[in-house]
């Protein structure tokens, strides 16, 4: 709900539990009173720290002299005029000037969400525009701020539009600014590299900056385009919590501030390292949108906002809450080695076991014999394939099974016939070396002629084919950042042009191919984040499949993130990227935490192992509708304990399913227990698996005992409420 008061000019803008209050200061600036648990449409202009006063800090022209933008809870940061926090945006002027300072023109309220034209963005909500005008040039923003009445997460993003008669360029362009009242707050982000993705880190916020990003072209594998700030008694399951999360796919920055006086200052948006955009007389630079979700109960509580969020108003409506297909995934089983009898065999030995979609990976197309070739090449190869692709399809179907494919669309090779007629394709300059990296070159989107190309190419395949599903790849990060269509003083603008138009390309695929569901990936988990899950609604969690490994990117991942979300696989042992050996039963318990299926060679299991196979499938199904739509609780900590566990609990408290693992045996560990969470205290839920009928608060408060199994041992239990 969003209330404005004429009389004090103040915004109340109330979310399910929390407000951010808005107010217009009489010196004409837009200031933020409060964000943080609900409060009444009281005055709160008394909360107003730049009438304060404070030595060192500069006074705007024209302005009361007690007023200082040093001071002041700004939404919109500026740059020059007396502020030198982290400003929002740095426009620089045709002579060179670059200070800014925006005050308050106009507002309007209305039903929906902003159109964004391609950038992904959340749906429905009711929204705040407020537009704000530079004194000093003539560029306007317009500040849009979108909040649901059943949510925590307030959806932030700037446009920024030129409205005078000479062309400015922007240095940087942030989505957001958000001034906190003083406290101490630590700073959780989510760091990792390849195989290793989303680790959590906590430390503590002192006094300047902390400035977290990506560079790659992409959200990066590295680090997450995820922040929050962590009250200083704030927990798991207890204390106030903000969190900060990028629907954006490119480089990204996030920063947290804490200024002189204990404020603290979160912005952030596209990464101004190498950034710059022209923009002419009437143009308009729309920024990427920013879920902003606000929690007094702890981080558990902030990532189970994030997840409503994302599958309420950003997960593509169609699939967000559909049943996924269980699929076989041919990499791990043969990688390039297939020809049509072993793809035809894998699905041979998959359907009896309950599994309803084959992929096939990398090697169909092109020479495509190893990563070195083929990239670009459309094409089936029929020399590897003998008929194409029409006599795999067609066995999967006599076994009642769909079909899948796989594309990297952004990526060429050197040794392809595509790069042999079009070299200027690549990005970079021709006759300067490019860096390679898993022997590839990146196309260059943000060209109409290479997107049209590889539109008309993928259109092409999934027209003549009854292919149903997606897995759409990116297995390299951007070097060069130079495109050969752009003149000199736009190259600045080419890592956000790349993003668009990869996004554009992706949205015209989906809207001619309605009934193909898209799944995303990035060597693994290198595009994890809010911009992908837009169009994706699934990702590739992680190319790292070892079970404990993956019930830790898992956990990281949930701090943001559903677990719909996650892609999560049942893998071979020892596993190809640890060479770790788990049992079975852990690797499906694990997998069954998100949209699961399998990367291994079928054919290779034992009798038992397929009996396991049909028996994960089925538990799969009997908790899908948990995965997809229940309330996630971290219960024990796979990086602080020697033990992993969630629950995943309905919204209606009649269900939950809890999933765990002892990571190493230990003598006379005989008495841990695990207290869950989550539960309604007053019901009573039969553990399936112990055949006990126990009170939820008994459960949650004495809880159970850990199992005793040996090193990475795993267990479930299904609860059901007693009827």
């Amino acid at each position: 709900m969003i209330v404005y008061d004429r009389k004090t000019r103040t915004f109340f803008l109330s979310g399910k539990s929390f407000s951010c209050v808005l107010w217009v200061h009489p010196a004409g600036y837009l200031c933020n009173l409060h964000f943080g648990g609900r409060v009444g449409e009281d005055d709160l202009t008394y909360f107003d720290p730049s009438a304060r006063g404070l030595s060192f800090s500069p006074v705007p022209p024209d302005t009361d002299s007690e007023f200082s933008l040093d001071l002041s809870c700004n939404e919109y940061g500026s740059f020059g005029q007396g502020d030198f926090r982290s400003p929002s945006v740095l426009i620089v002027r045709e002579n060179g000037e670059r200070a800014s300072r925006f005050q308050y023109v106009s507002h309007k309220i209305y039903q929906g969400a902003p159109n964004l034209g391609v950038l992904p963005a959340a749906r429905g909500g009711e929204t705040l525009a407020v537009t704000v005008k530079d004194v000093l040039s003539d560029v306007g923003i317009v500040l849009n701020y979108t909040l649901y009445e059943d949510s925590d997460v307030l959806v932030r993003n700037a446009e920024i539009v030129n409205r005078g008669n000479s062309p400015v360029t922007l240095l940087r362009a942030y989505s957001f600014c958000l001034d906190l009242a003083a406290g101490e707050y630590g700073v959780l982000r989510l760091h990792g590299r390849h195989n290793m993705e989303r680790t959590p880190e906590i430390a503590p916020l002192g006094h300047g900056s902390v400035k977290i990003g990506s560079a790659r072209g992409a959200s990066s594998h590295q680090m997450n385009p995820f922040l929050a700030l962590v009250g200083k008694n704030a927990g798991e399951d207890g204390g106030e919590c903000v969190g900060v999360e990028l629907l954006y796919s490119g480089s990204w920055t996030l920063e947290a501030e804490k200024s002189q006086t204990g404020s603290v200052r979160v912005c952030g948006g596209i990464n101004d390292l190498n950034f710059s955009w022209k923009l002419h007389t009437g143009e308009r630079f729309v920024t990427p949108q920013v879920a902003v979700c606000y929690s007094d109960r702890g981080l558990g509580e902030m990532s189970r906002s994030f997840a409503d969020f994302l599958r309420g108003h950003v997960l593509p409506e169609k699939y967000v809450y559909a049943p996924r297909p269980v699929l076989v995934n041919n990499w791990e089983a043969t990688y390039f080695g297939f020809d049509r009898e072993k793809l035809c065999a894998l699905a041979d030995e998959a359907a009896p076991l309950g599994i309803d979609t084959l992929v096939l990976d990398d090697g169909w197309f092109g020479k495509r014999e190893d990563d070195f070739t083929g990239l670009g090449d459309w094409f089936v190869n029929e020399k590897k394939l003998a008929g194409g692709l029409d006599p795999v399809i067609s066995h999967c179907k006599e076994r009642g099974m769909k079909f899948g494919i796989w594309f990297e669309p952004e990526m060429i090779s050197e040794d392809s016939d595509l790069y042999r007629a079009h070299p200027d394709w690549a990005i970079g300059r021709a006759d300067v070396p490019r860096c390679k990296s898993r022997h590839q070159y990146v196309l260059d989107m943000t060209r109409g002629d290479v997107t049209d190309h590889i539109f008309a190419r993928m259109s092409d395949i999934l027209s003549r084919h009854e292919i149903s599903y997606v897995k759409w790849d990116m297995n390299r990060h951007i070097t060069e950042f130079y495109s050969s269509r752009l003149p000199a003083e736009r190259q600045g603008e080419f890592s956000h042009r790349y993003m668009l138009g990869v996004y554009g390309l992706i949205r015209r695929l989906q809207e001619a191919f309605p009934n193909v569901f898209f799944e995303g990936c990035s060597g693994g988990g290198g595009r994890f984040d809010g911009g992908m899950l837009s169009f994706f609604p699934q990702f590739w969690t992680s190319d790292d499949t070892d079970a404990y490994e993956r019930a830790k990117i898992q956990w990281g991942t949930s701090y943001g993130y559903p677990l719909s979300a996650m892609s999560c696989h049942v893998s071979s042992c020892p596993n190809h990227q640890t060479g770790r050996t788990t049992p079975f039963f852990t690797r499906g318990a694990v997998a069954s935490l998100g949209a699961t299926g399998y990367e291994l060679d079928l054919g290779k299991l034992s009798a038992e192992e397929k009996a396991q196979v049909k028996e994960q499938i089925e538990n799969y199904h009997e908790i899908e509708a948990l995965i997809l739509r229940g309330d996630l609780y971290r219960i024990a900590d796979p990086y602080e304990e020697n033990c992993f566990c969630v629950a995943v609990v309905s919204k209606d408290k009649s269900r939950a399913y809890v999933v765990g693992m002892r990571i190493h045996a230990m003598p006379g560990d005989f008495d841990r227990r695990i207290r869950l969470k989550g539960l309604c205290p007053e019901k009573e839920y039969t553990v399936k698996e112990l055949g006990r009928t126990l009170r939820g608060d008994t459960l949650m408060n004495a809880g159970l005992l850990l199992p005793r199994l040996g090193d990475f041992g795993g267990w479930v239990w299904h609860l059901q409420e007693k009827s």
